[in-house]
Formats: structure tokens, sequence, C-alpha cells
């Protein structure tokens, strides 16, 4: 794992950054809050994970590194957010799921800039949130959401845009 850290990120004493050994880059942007209780963690993948300037990782969210992350600058990520760029391969029946290794990437998550993110939200491989996006508290999201527009639910509809 490289990790490289600005000097200006806040980073708590408590977050949990795993160590790998795939090469993954985990990339910490110039004033970040990265807060207690969030795990970011190399698991299905050799993505990397950069996160821009004046971003904010509030606690208990986790972030696989998976297919990658890519957060933008000046992006909150409200409490107990999964961020899960990797899905497991579980086509066969006669093989455990765990031994059936992933599915092929949809392009990782990616988070443009200024986007706020509600507690409690999953983000799955392939989600891409456009500049200015709100995604309300408990979503579920895959797949591009509009520039600011404002989602919300499972499943994830647009329910207004910003003005």
């Amino acid at each position: 794992m490289v990790l490289k850290i600005h000097p200006t990120a806040n980073i708590s004493g408590l977050a949990d950054i795993e160590d790998s050994t795939r090469g993954t880059l985990i990339s910490i942007g110039q004033d970040c809050v990265i807060d207690s209780f969030v795990k970011i963690k190399p698991a299905g993948g050799h993505g990397d994970v950069t996160i821009g300037q004046r971003s904010v990782i509030n606690s208990g969210c986790v972030l696989y590194t998976g297919h990658g992350i890519s957060i933008g600058n000046s992006v909150l990520v409200a409490a107990n957010c999964t961020f899960a760029p990797v899905n497991h391969n579980y086509a066969s029946r006669s093989i455990l799921i765990s031994e059936q290794g992933f599915l092929p990437s949809k392009g990782g998550i990616v988070i443009e800039d200024d986007v706020w993110i509600g507690a409690n939200c999953v983000l799955l491989d392939g989600a891409h949130i456009k500049r200015g996006a709100v995604v309300g508290a408990g979503s579920v999201v895959r797949g591009i959401l509009d520039a600011y527009g404002i989602y919300v639910g499972n499943p994830l509809r647009k329910v207004a845009e910003r003005i």
C-alpha cells in the first residue's frame, strides 16, 4: 500500500486505514477530515482510494478499496456510510460464494466535487455521483446521478434539483 496524507489532513487516531500487499494507493488531500471509527479496507480488487481537498468522512464509514473510489473536493459524507466498489460472484450453486471470486468492475465509485451524502447510505460499484448532488440518508446508490440532483431512497429516485 502507498499512503499519501497531506500534512493538513486531520485523521482521527481512532480511524483504521488497513495496510495492503496489493499495491493500493490511498491518498487523502489537503484539509480533509477522517473521523473516528472510519475504516479504509483493501478488499476485492486493486483499486485506489483518493479523497480530494476539504472533504469530510464522518464516524463509522467503511470504504472498501475494491475497484477504486475517487472522492472529489468539498465532499461531505455523513456517519455510517458504506462504499463497496466490488461485488462477489455468486452464480454457481456448486461452489461456495467465498470461493467464486469477484465480478468484473463496473467502474468503481466516483464522487465529484461539492456532493453531500447523508447518513447510512450504501454506494455500490458503478456509482457515479456528479457535481453538487445530494443523497438522502439511508439511500442505496448505483449508476449515474445527475449534477445538482437530489436523490433519496431504495430504490433510489430523484426528487428535486438544487437551485
